[in-house]
């Protein structure tokens, strides 16, 4: 299972480990640890280092009743620490977290490779055809709402199923409008509640069936430490554990704030295939 890089492929055959570098001053984990050029460079070489295969850049906080910047405002935030990151690590693959189609259209064009979509389209409609002409790969999110109300009262019929029909019409929307390479994240935390959250997790191996490589995105969110009683600072063990059950699940790619331990996870899981295969 690939997806084209421009003129390279990327092999998600092998779980991938997407490094999350929020330039955002409150986003729900590690809001303003990174928000300067020289605080970027340096939380995406010590990502790099630790075994991240992909960087995800994101300028517009996405937790739950987070203020929407506009693009603008989000372009200024991550004009120069992505130039920056570019230059020093010209090989890494870079993923741009953004809802707004300048924003995809002006990072590409510096280089980045991946457009991380939280809305699923639904944001602004000029995306799927922007991604479609920029002939990059696109992460289908699902979301009910927006960041502003998504957590308000989420429902579901039933939330598997609801969702991965949802994600099915907009693959072939995407399809449709031209975009090829499709990667299908289900949006742990994003208009779900925490039982919506762990139904996910359960039956994550069913959106297999989509026919697209699955992204998940469970660090230090809510669902864990609620579950633990504790904190998102507190919620790295418990990140791990359900790291380990999505790899098991057939995840693809992992998004997280803390690339060692997830490498870590990853290669015990290796481990365990290869001992199955023998």
């Amino acid at each position: 299972m690939t997806i084209r890089l421009g003129g390279s492929l990327l092999d998600l055959s092998e779980p991938q480990i997407m490094g999350i570098v929020n330039l955002t001053p409150d986003s729900f984990y590690d809001g303003g640890s990174s928000t300067s050029v020289d605080t970027a460079l340096q939380k995406a070489e010590k990502m790099l280092s630790e075994g991240a295969d992909i960087l995800d850049i994101g300028a517009q906080s996405t937790r739950p009743k987070a203020e929407q910047i506009g693009a603008q405002a989000e372009w200024e935030r991550m004009e120069k620490p992505l130039q920056a990151i570019r230059y020093s690590f010209p090989e890494a693959v870079l993923s741009i977290d953004t809802y707004h189609h300048e924003v995809a259209q002006k990072a590409i064009g510096t280089g980045a490779h991946i457009i991380n979509d939280i809305s699923g389209g639904t944001m602004d409609g000029q995306m799927w055809n922007t991604v479609a002409e920029l002939k990059v790969p696109y992460i289908l999110m699902h979301i009910q709402g927006t960041p502003e109300n998504m957590q308000d009262q989420p429902s579901y019929r039933s939330a598997l199923e609801d969702i991965t029909l949802d994600l099915s019409k907009k693959i072939n929307g995407l399809i449709d409008a031209g975009v090829d390479d499709i990667i299908i994240d289900p949006g742990f935390g994003f208009g779900k509640t925490q039982q919506h959250n762990y139904e996910l997790l359960k039956g994550f191996e069913y959106l297999q069936n989509l026919g697209h490589p699955l992204l998940a995105g469970v660090s230090r969110k809510s669902m864990i430490w609620k579950a633990l009683n504790t904190s998102a600072e507190q919620a790295l063990n418990g990140t791990s554990a359900l790291h380990m059950a999505l790899l098991m699940k057939g995840a693809n790619i992992l998004r997280v704030h803390d690339v060692k331990e997830a490498a870590e996870v990853r290669t015990l899981w290796r481990q365990m295939e290869k001992s199955t295969q023998a």
